[in-house]
């Protein structure tokens, strides 16, 4: 099979769809791999060391599409990469198509695409194996992120997520108790602030509570949600319906009585959001204001 590993279009994503160690295991196996130049630019790996590992590079994404039969991408292709998609082409990677464009969709069943979402892979039990690590990643970058947006002049209240002695911790309030929400709520922890995680799966909450003792569980109803955000210094919006738009837990109404200042994290804005005031951002603007 002739394999394409393109570029990533997208400002400031760095990711590359395999590793020159990926395409050697598929070269071994008998498999063409087309790799865009500069592709691994930003994960360190330049071109010779694809080409070393059996790659062909080419020097433009229209050859690359034009010659792959699988296109194996990270991030959702652009809207002139959706041009490029010939008929039975295979594409593949992380494609969030629950919100997709209406245009999109069309467009990858008149020319009979293959598309593999690497968020809905899942194994006879239930496990999603793509999706659970690039989770437990951003579950622990949570926190980094929410310590710099409570900085004075990022806009927050100027707390330090621990707090000091005579100064009390953030308040974080996690909502999902899947494996982004409870990565996030360990580091949250660890850190010293008073963690709060709510999920309608009690057994979640209860492996939750065993394995990381001294954080509060709550079954997340309408009325716990709005309850306990309205004191919070931090949300952290981490719900997930595999295949499916994410449900708005977190209403307008709710998010309007939140304290001023206050920070809301919606891990889930690839699915959706879980807050109804949520929009997706960019790398150079990546907060707005709530309202």
């Amino acid at each position: 099979m002739d394999i394409g590993i393109p570029k990533q279009k997208r400002p400031f994503d760095y990711r590359v769809g395999l590793t020159p160690i990926g395409v050697r295991i598929l070269t071994e196996h008998g498999h063409r791999c087309y790799v865009e130049t500069n592709a691994g630019q930003g994960t360190g790996f330049d071109d010779e060391r694809f080409r070393s590992a059996g790659a062909q590079i080419v020097y433009s994404t229209s050859e690359l599409y034009g010659r792959a039969d699988m296109i194996l991408s990270v991030s959702r292709p652009t809207p002139q990469e959706f041009d490029l998609l010939h008929d039975g082409q295979i594409l593949v990677g992380f494609l969030h198509l629950a919100v997709s464009h209406p245009a999109k969709i069309d467009l990858l069943l008149q020319r009979q695409i293959t598309a593999i979402a690497y968020e809905t892979i899942q194994s006879a039990d239930g496990h999603l194996p793509v999706l659970y690590p690039i989770s437990q990643i951003a579950g622990r970058m949570v926190p980094q992120v929410a310590a710099e947006l409570l900085e004075n002049h990022q806009g927050g209240h100027g707390l330090l997520l621990g707090g000091v002695p005579g100064v009390p911790a953030a308040r974080v309030v996690v909502i999902g108790a899947g494996t982004v929400g409870a990565s996030a709520a360990r580091v949250f922890q660890a850190v010293g602030a008073r963690v709060t995680v709510l999920d309608i799966d009690l057994r979640k909450l209860q492996a939750l509570g065993e394995s990381c003792t001294g954080l509060q569980t709550v079954v997340a109803y309408d009325f716990n949600i709005a309850q306990v955000i309205r004191n919070a210094d931090v949300v952290v919006g981490a719900a997930l319906v595999p295949g499916a738009r994410t449900p708005q837990v977190l209403t307008r109404t709710m998010v309007q009585s939140m304290k001023p200042r206050s920070v809301i994290i919606d891990v889930a804005i690839d699915q959706g959001g879980c807050a109804e005031t949520s929009r997706p951002a960019t790398r150079t603007r990546p907060t707005s204001p709530r309202t």
